[in-house]
């Protein structure tokens, strides 16, 4: 068998090749490249997807976080809560506003832990951060009412959760803005970097807009200084390609994700959880296992590829070293960083290649 990558970008492109390459001379010829008419399409069709009023395409997810903490006027000074084992990029976005990161545990569905928001909560705090981690929808019923009873403002990391639901209510909607990533391995992945927020506040959305374009509203008439993150014509055209297959491409990686779950049979593992009143749309497919790296080393001997999400949680980072949170602060988030591995999962993945995926983690015995 050859060896099964944990991820394939081509079998995306070449499930909708046709349509690809036909929006790509489309872009190309119309001679606009820069904000034009397929970013404002994008957009439009976006945010109805979603279901917001607005989204604004920005340069990558990690310039919709720190956009939209910079948009909240949260800056210097003030806390913001978000869960300590997320992508380090969150994390970034916070403090580039020269905010401090107040981490909080994950539950057992590697979102953050609603029940244990209020213990964080100062004076200081003015946000929570919330990471629909992995695909699936955080406790947001729970985290809203925190958010309502502090006067908190609450931001969603939406950049692995594109369409996933809590209780019928779509992630990125739930917040005061959603942040959204369309890096090439997202469910929604474009052919470059790219990012979006999402609110209801036509203010914000004016904000954003004239933050991601050097703080202009007119050009060459600057009322800030800003920056320069604009999603790109080419980038949205192919975006609109894939968002138009969306429910298709779900349905197809919720399929592969029922059999692992269901054949997936090796007590040594244990299987991702989905929490009741949630939906998974499966960006990752992360099970955990207590001799992680044995059993990493055991796939990839038979030639199945394997990533760890994440293995140096935020706090543990040299990045974040000057904040002082130690070994030990955080004993779930680390446990997590020490146990997680993420296995094959992509658009187009064959049955055979999910059979011997399957057939290999079930032969594993721990030494």
């Amino acid at each position: 068998m050859e060896k099964i990558a944990t991820n394939r970008l081509d079998r995306g492109f070449f499930k909708y090749q046709k349509e690809f390459e036909d929006k790509a001379i489309e872009v190309l010829r119309s001679g606009w490249y820069i904000l034009g008419k397929e970013v404002a399409s994008f957009e439009e069709e976006f945010a109805a997807y979603i279901g917001s009023k607005y989204a604004v395409g920005v340069g990558n997810g990690l310039d919709a976080l720190y956009l939209a903490f910079r948009a909240l006027g949260i800056g210097p000074g003030d806390e913001v809560l978000v869960q300590g084992n997320t992508y380090i990029a969150s994390v970034m976005g916070i403090t580039m506003n020269g905010a401090t990161p107040v981490f909080v545990e994950p539950d057992e569905y590697f979102c953050i832990d609603a029940s244990k928001l209020e213990e964080k909560i100062t004076d200081k705090t003015k946000a929570i951060l919330v990471v629909h981690l992995y695909g699936q929808a955080s406790n947001m019923e729970e985290i809203c009412a925190v958010c309502k009873k502090h006067n908190l403002k609450l931001v969603e990391d939406c950049a692995q959760s594109h369409g996933a639901k809590f209780k019928g209510q779509t992630t990125g909607t739930f917040g005061d803005i959603g942040c959204f990533s369309f890096y090439p391995s997202k469910n929604l992945g474009a052919f470059g970097d790219g990012g979006a927020i999402t609110t209801d506040s036509p203010e914000i959305a004016d904000t954003i807009r004239m933050l991601r374009n050097y703080g202009s509203e007119k050009r060459y008439y600057n009322k800030v200084v800003g920056v320069n993150s604009r999603l790109d014509e080419m980038q949205a055209g192919l975006l609109r390609v894939r968002l138009s297959h969306m429910q298709e491409l779900e349905d197809e990686k919720r399929s592969f994700c029922e059999r692992y779950l269901k054949e997936i049979n090796n007590k040594a593992i244990e299987l991702p959880k989905i929490r009741e009143g949630a939906t998974h749309i499966w960006h990752q497919f992360v099970i955990r296992c207590e001799k992680r790296d044995e059993l990493a080393a055991y796939l990839d001997s038979k030639n199945v590829g394997t990533i760890i999400h994440y293995p140096i949680p935020p706090h543990l980072s040299e990045a974040y070293a000057y904040l002082g949170v130690r070994e030990g602060s955080l004993p779930i988030t680390e446990k997590y960083a020490k146990t997680v591995l993420s296995i094959p999962l992509y658009n187009g993945m064959t049955r055979e290649e999910q059979d011997y995926v399957i057939g290999v983690i079930n032969s594993y015995e721990r030494c």
